[in-house]
């Protein structure tokens, strides 16, 4: 499986973006996939994980209420809704895909990756 993170671009503060995550290859399904965000000078921060099936999502304390997890895993896509964004959410966001029930909040947990997209939220 490889990934392909796009979405990102510049917007206002309060304003949406919806990232996309598409995975290339069979067996998508399996897997849980997670987003993280970085920052430069600064260590991958776990955003959230979207089970298997789609059914069940975890977010960051600081995200929650405003971004939201969804997966079409007919389409191998996974989208990260950003609603009510903050400056402090500018970062390079990057998916990441592990066959395993839970997504870990590790960054060195995941050994697919997806390029990084640039997320700007300007004041």
């Amino acid at each position: 499986v490889q990934l392909q993170a796009f979405g990102g671009g510049l917007v206002q503060a309060g304003g949406s973006l919806r990232l996309s995550c598409k995975a290339d290859g069979p067996n998508f399904s399996p897997h849980t996939v997670s987003w993280f965000r970085q920052t430069p000078g600064k260590e991958r921060r776990f955003v959230g994980e979207i089970r298997r099936l789609g059914a069940i999502a975890n977010y960051e304390e600081s995200v929650k209420g405003r971004f939201t997890l969804s997966r079409d895993n007919a389409k191998n896509t996974v989208y990260l809704q950003m609603n009510g964004l903050k400056p402090e959410d500018t970062a390079v966001y990057y998916c990441a895909a592990i066959r395993a029930i839970v997504g870990p909040k590790l960054p060195s947990a995941y050994d697919i990756w997806g390029q990084g997209t640039q997320v700007t939220v300007s004041s």
